[in-house]
């Protein structure tokens, strides 16, 4: 205050000054030089005047600021002279020849505050603002573009900002970026008034309303960008008198209506992108007057029609997507005119008749995706020959022929998809030299002949399915050199010989050569696969007993060896398998009787031992309870749970009169048989009493915690200092420690004792990335789970200090343990809230899932923010619940932001809404966490843009849009192993 009234004396104190000398002047002959002389000395005190309102507009944004953790501002000091050599010193601050503040740029340095007025928008001679990329908050002042008129460029983009847009204008404004903060309303009418703009980017707010008429008087704007807000209604047609326009990006709102035919007048334009939005009709021929366009995005509309002829006529046009419409009829030859094409999209539509053969004729095509349509005909036969192709996808056609002996003449083809059509003949000699590689999927089709030892030996190759074809031949010893395989499906094909020999093959885990022809016995080297999960070796001709070595496979999950020659016992070592989960012997020649240790098997939940030669009882535990009746048909079985023993019982009293003497006579083996029988009973419901005396139901699943934890140690630890975590204090967590052995630690969580009953199948669950569960009890105070102790941080408390690397591992590890649940568990598992606090992160940054309440009895899960919006709808849990979650847990992963975060504010209704701008909007540096952002490789953006692909196709609004779990598993493999990343290549589920 003392400053303002000191300068108001001053300027009074000049005008008086300046007047008696004015008055002096005219009494003598050196007027004129007297008058220059006081009005440069009234100019310099004004100026004076100037710097120190600029002084002081810089010292109230630094206050405003909160935050500032990397020190930006700190050379801001309020305690130096309002001089203009200090400011013009202080970062961020550039001046002109006047030394008058002319550049503010304080972008991306995480500052956070609210602005107070007056502001930094009141400096008299800035010419250009840019505080973007910042956490500041709350409304900009309501004369921002009325304060000053020297304003050239202002950018507050991927800020807090809330409210309206203000109203008013700044004439010669050229750049005005508002994009990714949260304002809302409508676009005001006076944005017309803008005659001077060059560049609009409101993109990334809440707004709502039309696209006002008044825009189009803006004739000067060459950018125009409204994506990912709420606009409704149509284009307006006056947008014709833009003609300067050369960028639209309107996508990702809910504008409808038809294209505007008068959008062919705006000659200047090279960037046109409406996806996402409403629109149908056709797409107006006008389009082909275009002739500067080189970017044509169209996905996701309900546009119909045809592609207009004119659109072959844009020669410079570079990517063409009009994926996902209802667009028909058949491709003109006339594309062949798109000679710099490098991307086309047509996938998701109604085209039919034949691939135009000018396609081949495209130097530079590299993406072609045509999918999902109604093609008919050959794949034009010189397809590759003379283009450059990485990705080409035609399933799911209805094409015949032959596959191109071309298509990866280019040496960079990574992806081939022709699954489901009517595909004919060999598959193609020089696919055998294609190093490049990855990813192929051939099956479906008609394809014959054999697979040359070359194609066996491809060094990139990690997804190889040529399942369901007429392939045949002998490739028993063909040895398959293919380091980075981890998919190889063969089956339903003719394949004959011995089984292919995989030992090159470190890497697989899913191995399906079922309906071939196969004979020999199982190789003892099947041994050395130590990450096989899936093997199915059913339908053939193999003979000879199962290989002990098959137990080292310590990671097989399902197992079917149904419909062959096999002969001998039912191994024991199959108990040695700790996930095994499904196993199929039937349709064989086993015979003797079935191990009772395979009833003792916790993660096993189905068999079948249909139609052998087996005798005897079934173990009367386990899986062998609750087994199905045709699951053991064709068998002298009996017990099980399903047929008494009454023909055997007195060959079981002389089994017993047997043991007895041997009992006698081996006393070691006595002993080891009561050691037995009380494991087996440790792990029986019983009844036990704790030291209150009070009475208590208690089950273990783990028969190391039945010998070392009594329901003392249980009950004990559930009190207050030992509590790790609560749950809306309806599922409380104690960590507890064994009385009997000091190095046995366990969780305690507490239930509703209604759900108890329910918890015995997820005391079968044993998969590396989930938590187990190890018991359970229950009285009349409670009811409580026990589960393993796991050393490690919840991911909720670790995840803003994890690099790349580590997050890539843990969401592997989690789309493991989903893909168990969804796939290896019959019937499926739901995982039900997929937050991450139910994520333990251990020392070797391998997540557990923990699970505590039954899914379909806790409609607390309903509320969660990780469950899916028809989960809350409809109060019921699905797979695609837990795909949406985990979509979810991808989002938070890549960019630091959970759902709820304060940051996200107003203007979206859900993080997968500000994903999906995030995303489509391509700027990484705008949405990816600055933790990974800091060290993040070409390599790593690749991989993290690819991810959030993945991610937003598991929280799509559709269910039945999401990928299952093994797709995302599959997919995130491959992301994480390919350093090639096209933009706006899609991952879709389905390949």
């Amino acid at each position: 205050m003392f400053k303002i009234i000191s300068r108001v004396c001053r300027f009074k104190a000049l005008k008086s000054f300046l007047h008696v000398t004015l008055e002096m002047a005219k009494k003598t002959a050196a007027a004129v030089v007297l008058f220059v002389f006081v009005f440069m000395f009234f100019a310099f005190v004004l100026s004076e005047s100037d710097h120190g309102k600029e002084f002081d507009l810089l010292l109230s944004f630094k206050s405003s600021i909160i935050h500032d953790p990397s020190g930006f501002l700190s050379n801001w000091n309020p305690s130096t002279a309002a001089d203009a050599a200090t400011f013009c010193q202080w970062r961020g601050v550039t001046c002109n020849n006047m030394s008058h503040v002319e550049t503010l740029d304080v972008s991306a340095k995480n500052l956070s505050g609210i602005l107070v007025s007056p502001s930094i928008f009141h400096l008299p001679f800035v010419k250009t603002l840019n505080l973007s990329s910042n956490r500041l908050s709350g409304e900009i002042p309501e004369d921002i573009f009325s304060s000053t008129s020297s304003l050239r460029s202002l950018n507050i983009s991927n800020n807090n900002f809330t409210g309206q847009i203000p109203n008013g204008f700044i004439p010669g404004l050229e750049v005005l970026d508002l994009s990714n903060n949260m304002f809302s309303g409508k676009i005001p009418m006076e944005i017309g008034l803008f005659s001077g703009l060059k560049f609009l980017d409101l993109g990334g707010n809440v707004l709502s309303g039309k696209i006002p008429i008044s825009i189009s008087n803006v004739t000067t704007l060459q950018y125009l960008t409204l994506a990912s807000n709420q606009l409704i209604g149509p284009i307006p047609r006056e947008m014709i008198k833009m003609r300067s326009l050369k960028w639209i990006y309107l996508g990702y709102n809910n504008l409808s209506g038809e294209i505007p035919r008068e959008i062919g007048v705006l000659s200047s334009l090279y960037h046109l992108d409406l996806v996402y939005n409403n629109f149908t009709g056709e797409i107006p021929s006008s389009i082909g007057n275009l002739s500067d366009l080189k970017y044509l995005f169209l996905y996701q509309n309900k546009l119909t029609g045809s592609i207009p002829i004119s659109i072959f006529g844009l020669g410079k046009l570079v990517s063409l997507d009009l994926s996902d419409n209802s667009l028909s009829g058949e491709i003109s030859e006339r594309i062949i005119q798109l000679q710099n094409l490098e991307i086309l999209h047509l996938f998701g539509n109604r085209f039919s008749g034949k691939i135009p053969d000018a396609l081949t004729s495209l130097p530079h095509l590299q993406v072609l995706q045509l999918w999902s349509n109604r093609f008919s005909g050959e794949i034009p036969r010189s397809l590759g020959r003379r283009n450059n192709l990485t990705v080409l996808d035609l399933s799911t056609n209805n094409l015949t022929g032959r596959i191109p002996d071309g298509v990866c003449i280019s040496g960079r083809l990574f992806k081939l998809i022709l699954f489901s059509n009517k595909l004919e003949g060999d598959v193609p000699k020089h696919l055998s030299t294609c190093t490049s590689l990855q990813r192929v999927r051939l099956q479906n089709n008609r394809l014959s002949g054999e697979l040359l030892p070359a194609f066996t030996k491809l060094p990139l190759v990690y997804f190889l399915d040529v399942s369901n074809n007429n392939l045949s031949g002998d490739i028993g010893d063909q040895i398959w050199d293919m380091p980075s395989l981890e998919m190889l499906n063969l089956a339903g094909n003719r394949f004959s010989g011995k089984l292919p020999h995989l030992s090159n093959t470190p890497k697989i885990e899913f191995l399906d050569l079922s309906g071939n022809v196969f004979s020999g016995t199982i190789p003892p080297r099947i041994g050395t696969l130590p990450e096989l999960m899936q093997l199915s070796l059913s339908e053939n001709k193999l003979t000879g007993e199962i290989p002990e070595a098959l137990s080292s496979c310590k990671k097989l999950v399902r197992l079917d060896l149904s419909h062959n020659q096999l002969t001998g016992q039912i191994p024991y070592f199959l108990v040695d398998m700790p996930v095994l989960g499904h196993l199929d012997l039937s349709e064989n020649e086993f015979s003797g009787e079935v191990p009772a240790k395979l009833g003792k098997m916790e993660s096993l939940v189905q068999v079948n031992i249909s139609h052998n030669h087996l005798t005897g009882v079934l173990p009367s535990t386990g899986a062998f309870l609750v087994i199905n009746e045709s699951a053991v048909v064709g068998n002298d079985l009996c017990g099980g749970g399903f047929l008494p023993c009454k023909k055997l019982k007195n060959r079981a009293w002389w089994v017993l009169i047997a043991c007895s003497l041997a009992a006698l006579l081996l006393l070691a083996i006595a002993a080891f048989g009561l050691l037995f029988i009380n494991e087996r009973n440790n792990l029986k419901l019983k009844r036990v009493k704790n030291k209150d005396e009070s009475i208590w139901e208690l089950q273990f699943f783990d028969s190391t915690a039945s010998k070392s934890v009594t329901i003392d140690d249980i009950t004990l630890s559930a009190k207050e200092s030992n509590i790790i975590s609560s749950c809306n204090n309806e599922t409380i967590s104690f960590k507890g420690k064994s009385s009997v052995s000091n190095d046995l630690q366990f969780v305690v969580s507490s239930i509703p004792s209604t759900l108890w009953p329910e918890i015995t199948e997820s005391g079968k669950l044993r998969h590396p990335n989930i938590v187990k569960l190890i018991g359970k009890c229950r009285s009349e105070k409670g009811a409580y789970l026990v589960y393993e102790y796991v050393e490690g941080k919840l991911l909720s408390e670790m995840l803003h200090s994890l690099s790349w690397e580590r997050r890539r591992k843990i969401a592997v590890g989690i789309a493991k343990a989903l893909r168990f649940l969804h796939s290896y568990c019959s019937p499926s598992i739901l995982a039900g809230d997929m937050s991450p606090e139910r994520i333990i992160v251990d020392a070797k940054d391998e997540p557990q899932l923990h699970f505590t309440l039954p899914v379909s009895e806790n409609k607390r899960f309903i509320s969660s923010a990780y469950i899916a919006p028809e989960a809350r709808e409809i109060k019921e849990m699905s797979e695609k619940c837990d795909i949406y979650g985990f979509g979810l847990i991808l989002i938070e992963l890549l960019t630091g932001k959970a759902p709820g975060d304060s940051e996200l504010g107003v203007r979206y209704s859900s993080i997968v809404e500000w994903a999906r701008y995030c995303y489509s909007d391509c700027h990484l540096d705008s949405w990816v966490d600055p933790i990974i952002k800091t060290h993040a490789s070409i390599n790593n953006q690749n991989q993290i843009v690819a991810t959030m692909n993945l991610a937003l196709h598991c929280t799509a609004v559709d269910p039945t849009a999401r990928p299952c779990a093994a797709d995302v598993t599959k997919t995130l493999q491959s992301v994480f192993r390919t350093s090639s990343c096209i933009p706006g290549l899609t991952f879709p589920s389905h390949v």
